[in-house]
C-alpha cells in the first residue's frame, strides 16, 4: 500500500470493498436508513422449450387438426373456447372453429427459468451474510431464432446492523426514497414477485378476416366489430397472472406493481399473448411513522 495516500484511504482499503448497483442518492438514503450494502448479487438461468406438437398434449399433432376440420383437444392444463364460422359450409378456408389456449408449457418453463436465476441470486446474498437485497432488477429476453430465453437478476445486498440474519434474505426492486417511504409507511418488503400467463389465438375463419382486410365480406365499411375471441383470450391472459401473484401473497400486499403484455403472429390471425406481471410483496409490520424533517445544511438568511 502506497505512503501517498491520505489516511482516510488507507483506513477504507484495509476495511475492504464492497460492490453496488445503487445510484449515489439510493446508496446515501440506504446508509440513511441503516442498511450497509455488502455487494452487488445477480443471479442467471437459460431455458429452452418449443411449441411443437409433442408438447401441446393435441395427440395427432396439429396438422391433423386442420386438415380433417376438426377441433383439437384440449391442451394439457389448458382451456378451449370454441367460435361458430358464419359461412354455411366448412372447408380449408372456412374452418367452424376457432380457440384460444393457454400454454401451460411456456409458463412452467419461464417460471422455472426466473425461479433458478432467483434462487442463485439469494445464493450469493446469503453468502455474503445479507440481510435482503434491494434494488432487484430483472432482465428476461428471448435469443434471437434459437427458442432460448435468458434470465438475469442483479440486485443489491443489505445488511442491518444488530438484527438476526433470516434463513433466507428478502428482496425488493424498491432502493433509496422509494424504500424510505415504504419504511415509513410501517411495511416491510418480503420478496418480489414475477409471475406470467401464455395464450394462444388459433382464429376462426371470422376472426381471420378481422384481423386482414376480408371484414367487409358480411358488413359495411362503416361498421364497428368487436372481436369476441380476441377480446376474449386478453381478458383471460390478464386474469391469469392476477389469480397467480394474489396466490402468492398469501394475505400481505402487492406494490408497484408492472404489468407488460408482448404478442407475437405466426399465422394471419393467429396469435400468441403473453402477459407478465411484477410487483413488491409487502408486509405491514408496525403502524406508519413519518421521517423526520431533514435539517437544512446550508442558512438561507
Amino acid at each position: 500500500m502506497s505512503d501517498d495516500l491520505p489516511e482516510a484511504a488507507h483506513g477504507r482499503l484495509q476495511g475492504g470493498a464492497f460492490t453496488s448497483g445503487l445510484s449515489v442518492a439510493d446508496l446515501a438514503a440506504c446508509h440513511a436508513m441503516g442498511l450497509e450494502p455488502v455487494g452487488l448479487v445477480q443471479g442467471f438461468c437459460a431455458m429452452q422449450w418449443g411449441y411443437g406438437p409433442a408438447r401441446t398434449g393435441f395427440g395427432g399433432g396439429l396438422g391433423m387438426g386442420f386438415a380433417s376440420g376438426l377441433a383439437p383437444s384440449v391442451a394439457r392444463g389448458g382451456y378451449v373456447e370454441n367460435y361458430q364460422c358464419p359461412h354455411a359450409m366448412v372447408s380449408a378456408e372456412h374452418r367452424q372453429w376457432g380457440q384460444n389456449y393457454e400454454q401451460t408449457w411456456v409458463e412452467q418453463s419461464w417460471h422455472d427459468g426466473y425461479d433458478a436465476a432467483s434462487r442463485r441470486m439469494l445464493e450469493e446474498a446469503t453468502a455474503l451474510g445479507a440481510h435482503g437485497v434491494v434494488g432487484v432488477v430483472d432482465t428476461v429476453a428471448s435469443l434471437v431464432e434459437s427458442g432460448v430465453v435468458e434470465f438475469h437478476l442483479l440486485g443489491t445486498a443489505v445488511v442491518v446492523s444488530g438484527l438476526e440474519r433470516p434463513a433466507t434474505p428478502w428482496t425488493s426492486s424498491l432502493a433509496g426514497q422509494r424504500l424510505a417511504k415504504l419504511f415509513e409507511a410501517g411495511y416491510a418488503p418480503v420478496s418480489t414477485i414475477a409471475v406470467v400467463s401464455s395464450v394462444r389465438v388459433w382464429a376462426s375463419c371470422m376472426t381471420e378476416y378481422f384481423m386482414g382486410s376480408g371484414a367487409g365480406l358480411w358488413s359495411s365499411p362503416s361498421d364497428s366489430v368487436e372481436i369476441d375471441q380476441l377480446v376474449s383470450a386478453r381478458t383471460r391472459a390478464r386474469q391469469l397472472v392476477r389469480e397467480r401473484a394474489r396466490s402468492q401473497l398469501r394475505g400481505d400486499e402487492l406494490h408497484g406493481v408492472d404489468l407488460r403484455v408482448s404478442e407475437r403472429e405466426p399465422g394471419p390471425g393467429d396469435i400468441d399473448i403473453e402477459v407478465q406481471l411484477r410487483g413488491n410483496r409487502v408486509r405491514r409490520a408496525r403502524p406508519a411513522d413519518p421521517l423526520t424533517f431533514p435539517r437544512p445544511t446550508v442558512a438561507l438568511s
